[in-house]
């Protein structure tokens, strides 16, 4: 295991104390950028990688390895396997420390049992603590008990005061704003937002599809079943009740406002274009999305540019480029500050308390 200092870095060591070096654990260059702004604010040179396949064993080597891993979301399964492989690397070669930095948190979404399913999450946390990882440092968790599938130190941090000055610079009228929950599950975000910019709050309830169901995160396990052959047949089991959504509502006032939808990931866009439909019905004259994390997978930039909502605006989390090409209405809030920070703070051994001021439970 060995670090790097050139010379001409001698005069930025007070930025970071030495023997850090930063990896990105992905060779695509669109998944680079937010790596080299990070080692650009920590005044570090980015640690040299090479990752290729080979075209039948799918073999991966690499050159060079060290402390601390930037990782962004192109091919996820790819990239696991990069990071754990690259990590392993690392501990094999007696690194102090391997600090992973995961802006999004693949298969979030799958952290909880549904229907005898698998928890994703938690098999590729005990899979990153396996492989040797003693830090993780991650973005605005689907869920925040995520952070308890590991057994090492989890930074979860915000991206909310970025996309706040967001509203507060780039949104002149922002005062005639409501910030809106597309769904019930998104009310406390929703009301985080609210509270902070000292606006309104309105809430969707009713048909559309909550974002917690079985099928959005892909999974639908056991199939399903016609009939059930009852265990004995002295025994009658109560059946649950299915649940029937109401048609659907706005609990709130969005009429001749500025409707801000919030959430923490953009991925399939179709509960979006509803609710924002649905908020023009009501009144509002303009219509905002922020998110977190964006996916923007499939068509979303093709059917975002053609919906009735005005702008989209999230981090660079996630690298979306060519989306943004597609549709000029998506909009980049850069959050390598708070990472290359947090970096900072860990590696010279200081408080991240100061990461976390004024942050709450329901934050």
């Amino acid at each position: 295991m060995f670090c790097v200092t050139p010379p001409e870095l001698e005069t930025k060591m007070n930025i970071t104390k030495g023997g850090l070096v930063l990896f990105s654990a992905n060779s695509n260059s669109s998944c680079m950028e937010l790596s080299k702004k990070i080692a650009e604010r920590l005044g570090v040179e980015m640690g040299k990688v090479q990752v290729y396949q080979e075209p039948n064993r799918g073999e991966q080597s690499w050159a060079c390895g060290t402390l601390t891993f930037s990782w962004n979301v192109a091919d996820v399964n790819t990239t696991i396997m990069e990071l754990l492989i690259m990590v392993y690397a690392c501990k094999t070669s007696c690194a102090k420390s391997i600090i992973g930095v995961i802006p999004y948190f693949p298969y979030s979404k799958q952290c909880k049992m549904r229907k005898r399913g698998s928890i994703v999450s938690k098999l590729l946390a005990s899979m990153m603590c396996k492989a040797g990882l003693t830090h993780l440092i991650t973005m605005d968790l689907h869920q925040k008990e995520i952070q308890g599938f590991f057994n090492i130190p989890v930074d979860n941090l915000r991206a909310s005061p970025f996309l706040l000055q967001y509203i507060q610079e780039e949104i002149p009228d922002y005062r005639n704003a409501v910030i809106v929950a597309k769904s019930p599950a998104s009310a406390k975000r929703a009301q985080s937002f609210a509270e902070r910019l000292r606006l309104g709050i309105a809430v969707i309830h009713g048909e559309a599809q909550d974002a917690e169901s079985d099928l959005v995160d892909g999974r639908h396990s056991p199939p399903m079943v016609r009939s059930v052959a009852a265990i004995h047949p002295s025994l009658e089991i109560p059946m649950l009740i299915p649940k029937e959504k109401p048609p659907i509502t706005v609990v709130g006032d969005v009429g001749g406002r500025i409707a801000i939808i919030v959430d923490d990931i953009i991925d399939d866009v179709d509960s979006f274009l509803a609710a924002a439909e649905t908020l023009k019905e009501r009144g509002a004259y303009k219509i905002f999305v922020m998110a977190t994390h964006g996916l923007l997978s499939s068509d979303a930039p093709r059917l975002i540019e053609e919906s009735a909502i005005d702008e989209v605006v999230v981090t660079n989390t996630i690298p979306h480029e060519v989306q943004k090409l597609q549709c000029p209405k998506i909009k980049t809030v850069d959050i390598s500050m708070i990472l290359s920070e947090a970096i900072r703070r860990i590696h010279n051994g200081e408080s991240m308390s100061y990461l976390f001021r004024n942050i709450g439970l329901d934050d």
